[in-house]
């Protein structure tokens, strides 16, 4: 009986999902302000005008194309991914990558296309040892952090095996500490890691690239499974979105958005939320 009721309860909360698509409403969508140039805060701005970035300008384009009113929700990484698999929210747009497990467990678009920030996975060092880093055993006995239930943590465990691994929810948090020298690297999209040196000069590219899946350099919108339709409506819109050549576009906005002196990063609470003294 209680497994009736669950797939019940999942059937209303998937059929509400397709329902809002198919006749307009608001379009809830996850993402993590902490990944520039993909998704930050403008501290200039308030509400939801506050989160930019190309995966913001491309969730404004999705649901201008549904019909819909676009509302953000951020919070941290993994809770995205949450938000997503429970169908507390309809999608999550940040700068996900295809990997094989995510497949599984939701619905994944067709690809969108951001410039270098996933073709690339990058470590970034301080500045003083830039350049240092070619090959995984020059990682040997380093601390390398990552963000949690990013592509960049499985790189760092299948790549970096004999480093030591510390995970951290927001990127943020690991740059600080890479700063204050309680990591030596942190894993990152290039992307992600040239918006980090040019607002920070006392960090610089390590001189490593991971190997990366084919499959991984590019990105993808995280849907609910099963439902199929909102999937057909995101990969239609994404479909327009690259025959009329508007990622480059966006993606240099976006990169040039976030050398701005207003741009700042996002800390959460331990369940994922904003915490209360960040911009909601």
């Amino acid at each position: 009986m209680k497994k009736l009721l669950a797939l019940a309860l999942a059937l209303v909360m998937l059929s509400g999902l397709t329902a809002l698509a198919a006749d307009g409403g608001v379009l809830t969508v996850a993402l993590s302000p902490d990944f520039a140039p993909m998704e930050f805060i403008d501290i200039s701005k308030t509400g939801d005008d506050q989160y930019v970035g190309f995966d913001v300008t491309l969730a404004k384009f999705i649901a201008a194309e549904l019909g819909m009113t676009l509302k953000i929700k951020p919070m941290s990484f993994d809770a995205c991914q949450t938000a997503v698999q429970v169908g507390a929210v309809d999608m999550s747009i940040s700068g996900y990558s295809w990997t094989e497990e995510r497949a599984k467990n939701f619905n994944l678009s067709d690809y969108y296309y951001a410039g270098d920030n996933e073709t690339e996975q990058v470590v970034i060092v301080k500045a003083e040892e830039a350049g240092k880093y070619s090959k995984p055993e020059d990682f040997a006995g380093k601390v390398v952090a990552a963000q949690a239930a990013s592509l960049q943590y499985d790189l760092v465990t299948k790549q970096l095996p004999q480093s030591e691994l510390k995970e951290f929810k927001v990127i943020d948090d690991a740059v600080m500490a890479l700063m204050s020298g309680k990591v030596d690297a942190v894993a990152v999209a290039m992307g992600n890691g040239e918006s980090i040196i040019a607002n920070n000069p006392a960090i610089g590219m390590s001189g490593f690239s991971f190997e990366v899946d084919e499959k991984a350099e590019n990105n993808v919108v995280m849907i609910q499974k099963g439902n199929d339709e909102l999937l057909a409506k995101v990969n239609a819109a994404l479909a327009k979105a690259y025959e009329q050549k508007l990622y480059g576009g966006w993606y240099e906005e976006a990169k040039a958005l976030a050398g701005i002196d207003t741009a700042k990063q996002v800390s959460y609470t331990e369940d994922g939320q904003v915490a209360e003294d960040q911009p909601q």
